[in-house]
């Protein structure tokens, strides 16, 4: 396996191990987005795995992507290869497991709630706040619907609210929350259960159940990129918000 300065890529018995290591929190820069992008073209062209879990180290799965790379000339990479990381995790040939401790939020949410199985610890928390700052978050624009239905996205996403990890269960958003002490027993039988299978037979299976949603999918994020960059991004309230939020000040609305 490779060396990556943010991330860590791990095979161990038939399981990939994608860890999250920017602490404290695993802001998402540009150059950690690709580091995540290589690990996940590594395990698509040369490794079989039979699972894919992706956790962090530090006080939070992810606190979202860095704003510093939403400014300016960043805007456009940033988005391409944030995108990127989904539509590989799409791709990958096995099933895929996010592990969330402490705060998902804003891609750090989209991350965990996009992967087919998502269990959080009782601390765990989830939101998009993206709507504080004159934003939204493409990847939940795209894909929320699917997990919670239009008015439970609605909610999040527009309210900007976060939520624990018992009501991202209720809502659909992940599939379980477990207690700390309990959480690597419930993980390894989880990963057990794939490990006795055919790994032909799991891959198959989860590219039939994701290809009816694929092309929905791309369609739609390629979509909702271009309302992002085009329509959103040059807004004076896009920039407001970013400068607010770097500056530590209230953001001042062009129509407040």
């Amino acid at each position: 396996m490779k060396n990556y300065e943010t991330i860590n890529l791990q095979m161990n018995e038939k399981v990939a191990w994608l860890t999250l290591k920017r602490e404290p929190v695993n802001v998402l820069n540009i150059e950690m987005m690709q580091e995540i992008v290589d690990a996940l073209e590594t395990l698509i062209s040369h490794e079989q795995p039979h699972a894919l879990v992706i956790r962090a180290e530090g006080k939070a799965f992810s606190a979202g992507v860095a704003i510093e790379d939403h400014i300016g000339d960043k805007a456009e990479p940033m988005i391409h290869v944030f995108h990127k990381m989904f539509h590989l995790l799409t791709k990958i040939p096995c099933p895929t497991v996010a592990v969330v401790e402490g705060a998902a939020i804003g891609g750090g949410c989209e991350i965990a709630s996009f992967c087919d199985i998502s269990i959080a610890t009782e601390r765990a928390k989830f939101g998009q706040p993206e709507i504080n700052l004159g934003l939204f978050p493409p990847v939940s624009v795209a894909v929320f619907p699917l997990l919670m239905g239009l008015n439970r996205t609605m909610e999040l996403l527009l309210t900007g609210k976060t939520i624990s990890a018992v009501q991202a269960k209720e809502y659909g958003l992940i599939n379980d929350v477990v207690n700390e002490e309990e959480l690597e027993t419930y993980l390894e039988d989880l990963l057990d259960s794939f490990r006795s299978k055919s790994r032909t037979a799991l891959n198959i299976t989860r590219m039939a159940i994701r290809e009816s949603l694929a092309t929905t999918f791309a369609q739609t994020i390629g979509k909702v990129e271009q309302i992002y960059l085009n329509d959103l991004m040059k807004t004076q309230d896009a920039q407001e918000g970013l400068d607010s939020f770097l500056d530590k000040r209230k953001p001042v609305w062009s129509h407040s």
